[in-house]
């Protein structure tokens, strides 16, 4: 990590005028570095960077291999490059021609949060496309901070909308407006170089231990989404954000502002469900799915039974569409009934609508080769729909895998980017809901740092690199101690002043509290669906059905 903040920008069409009127509204005097990535013309010599020289006090220069990077300086990158950060140096590489479309702004987002971590900062500005979204939805994920253009300022849209699409945007300003709310966000604490990941600032509070108990039981009860039991470090270190970004000194202040704002609320629980998800993320985890699993799954199973597969923590669908495509490439061409059902489910019902939509940007084509775009995708305003064989296989729904029911007579649970946020006695219980939710010799796919950990007698070994495990034979278990246990939220007392005053009365909360716990222990089982049969929410055990 250098010793002052490096700021990344990206722009294309219309984004002269967005950097010159960014850059004019920088203060010259910060300790801060600028990399930016302007799609440029592979055939001319670019004049950008005397353009922007013309427009301020720090020092502009077109980057260079191997340079070390300063503060007070703009870099800007040479024509038909890429620019990366690799170890506080700019890394320029050539452009290859088979790029296509080319993602600079991405490559250069996605090794800045490498490097900087939650001290990175990243800027869209105006340009047509995509590039630059998923790289700063890696800057957010690593607790950096994230600015788009509006829409109002922007000449072409394209990139920020993508960006804000993928919810991967903390503040939506003019360029004039970023500058000034980047230099004054860079003074809170949480940008301190003395702060790191593993500790990072929470105010001069006392009792930060009780603060963020409190606040946990207030985003419990105005999103119904208990976090209580997610691991304190990835709590501490996205509260620490929400601090900075609101401005707020302290834990105290902030959860006074939490009562008082149902969007922070929202905010705070989906920056809390950390959602890192690509298409065939780790190919040779599908590799091996073809060669150790799926022949099981296909060769054994009964006629005219369906090959079952649950994706929870699904986020914006991208694993589940991957696993399906997997299995019709093992399947072939030429086979006529997949006899396939995949179920993606995720807390964040925004993560679940992107899923549904199954539309993504350009980008994707960075992970999914020309030949899987041509046959599982279609063209979409400038990005891609996944097409209607894959789509027709998969069926997404809201659903908390800790305290709804599970799924059963599954053959292959793929959770790979969940069990590392929880705590040990969360993972242990979400494990055993995993050995009941699968059939007898099932499977169970877990993430490169993932393990079964104290579930180590509920699963075998198939790949350990690959983090494929199957089901161990046991004798029966009761699932209905793990899915009526008592709500959490009731074993805490909740002060009559930690209730919301703002939005609504207590008396209507505390009956909203007593009609879903009612629901659960007495309605019957059911699912709830929209008008299309996509499926919204679980009511009771549906498992026997």
């Amino acid at each position: 990590m250098m010793p002052f903040p490096i700021v990344g920008v990206g722009a294309s069409a219309g984004g002269l005028e967005a950097l010159s009127s960014f850059i004019e509204g920088l203060d010259p005097d910060r300790s801060l570095a600028y990399v930016v990535v302007q799609h440029l013309s592979p055939h001319h010599k670019s004049a950008l960077t005397e353009l922007l020289a013309a427009r301020t006090r720090l020092r502009v220069e077109e980057a260079s291999d191997g340079l070390l990077i300063s503060p007070k300086v703009i870099y800007v990158i040479p024509c038909n490059s890429v620019m990366t950060i690799d170890d506080g140096h700019l890394v320029i590489s050539p452009r290859l021609a088979a790029a296509s479309p080319p993602t600079p702004i991405d490559r250069l987002f996605e090794s800045l949060a490498d490097e900087e971590g939650h001290n990175a900062v990243g800027i869209i500005l105006s340009g047509t496309g995509s590039d630059g979204a998923s790289g700063l939805k890696a800057i957010k994920n690593a607790g950096g901070l994230t600015f788009a253009q509006n829409e109002e300022t922007a000449k072409f849209f394209g990139m920020p909308k993508a960006a804000i699409d993928l919810d991967a945007v903390d503040r939506v300003l003019p360029p004039a407006q970023i500058a000034a709310e980047l230099m004054g966000l860079l003074e809170h604490p949480y940008f301190s170089r003395t702060a790191t990941a593993s500790s990072p600032d929470l105010g001069s509070d006392s009792d930060h231990d009780g603060l963020i108990r409190k606040i946990l039981i207030e985003l419990k009860v105005r999103t119904g989404v208990d976090f209580t039991l997610y691991k304190r470090g990835t709590i501490s270190r996205r509260l620490a954000k929400r601090l900075a970004v609101n401005g707020v000194s302290g834990l105290r202040d902030y959860l006074t502002l939490l009562k008082s704002s149902r969007e922070e609320s929202e905010i705070l629980s989906r920056e809390l469900l950390i959602q890192v998800t690509d298409f065939f993320r780790d190919p040779d985890v599908f590799e091996g799915l073809s060669h150790l699993v799926l022949p099981h799954l296909f060769d054994d199973r009964a006629p005219n039974r369906p090959v079952r597969i649950w994706v929870p923590g699904c986020s914006s669908g991208e694993e589940v569409y991957t696993l399906a495509m997997t299995v019709l490439e093992y399947l072939g061409p030429d086979s006529k009934d997949p006899s396939i059902q995949l179920f993606g489910t995720d807390l964040s019902e925004s993560a679940i609508e992107i899923a549904r939509a199954g539309i993504y940007p350009e980008t994707i084509s960075r992970h999914v080769s020309e030949d899987r775009l041509r046959r599982f995708f279609e063209k979409k305003n400038g990005g891609y729909r996944i097409s209607r064989l894959v789509r027709d296989l998969c069926v997404f729904a809201r659903q908390n895998v800790v305290d709804d029911p599970p799924f059963s007579r599954i053959d292959l649970i793929s959770c790979r980017n969940l069990l590392i946020y929880l705590d040990p006695a969360l993972q242990k219980k979400v494990m055993t809901l995993f050995h009941y939710a699968l059939k007898p010799g099932g499977y169970l796919l877990l993430g490169p740092s993932e393990t079964v950990g104290a579930g180590s007698e509920l699963f075998s070994p198939i790949d350990k690199r690959l983090r494929i495990f199957s089901k161990k034979l046991l004798p029966g278990r009761n699932i209905a101690s793990l899915l009526d246990h008592p709500d959490r939220l009731l074993q805490v007392p909740i002060p009559r002043k930690m209730m919301p005053s703002v939005e609504q009365p207590e008396s209507e909360r505390l009956l909203q509290e007593a009609d879903r716990i009612a629901m659960r222990r007495f309605v019957p089982p059911g699912v709830l669906c929209d008008s299309d049969f996509n499926i919204l929410q679980y009511r009771g055990d549906t498992t026997p059905f």
